[in-house]
């Protein structure tokens, strides 16, 4: 039976986002097209933590947590902004095809078993079910 573990990564605010994926990726074991779901998911949330979050704040941060358990494997992605409102966390597309914004929260439940968000909005959580 495997334990449980968590490990946590403060990653810099920036939108170079390939190497701070695959390194919150390091040691998942998933299908390749869970893999890539995964992948998509946390580019999406990372992003909105750089450019909603943080306003792109370099000065700013993006503090990661994953979480592994016999069951699930978690990563928790929190920004240090003010967080989002209980009405934007919507997980549905934009009502307006051709809106430039709204589809990033639509994706990330899209991409995984279960989305949650902290009361203040500023850190969401991502689960995967484990095979």
């Amino acid at each position: 039976m495997r334990s449980s573990t968590w490990e946590e990564f403060n990653l810099p605010c920036t939108l170079k986002l390939s190497p701070l994926v695959k390194l919150l990726l390091t040691s998942v074991e998933f299908s390749s097209e869970k893999l890539d779901l995964i992948q998509l998911g946390l580019h999406e949330a990372l992003v909105n933590a750089v450019l909603h979050g943080n306003a792109s704040d370099h000065n700013k941060a993006i503090r990661v947590r994953r979480i592994t358990t016999p069951n699930w494997l978690v990563w928790q992605i929190q920004d240090q902004g003010t967080g989002i409102p209980l009405i934007e966390r919507n997980a549905s597309l934009p009502f307006e095809l051709d809106a430039e914004n709204g589809r990033g929260l639509f994706l990330i439940h899209e991409c995984f078993d279960d989305v949650r968000w902290s009361t203040k909005g500023n850190r969401i959580q991502l689960a995967s079910r484990r095979a």
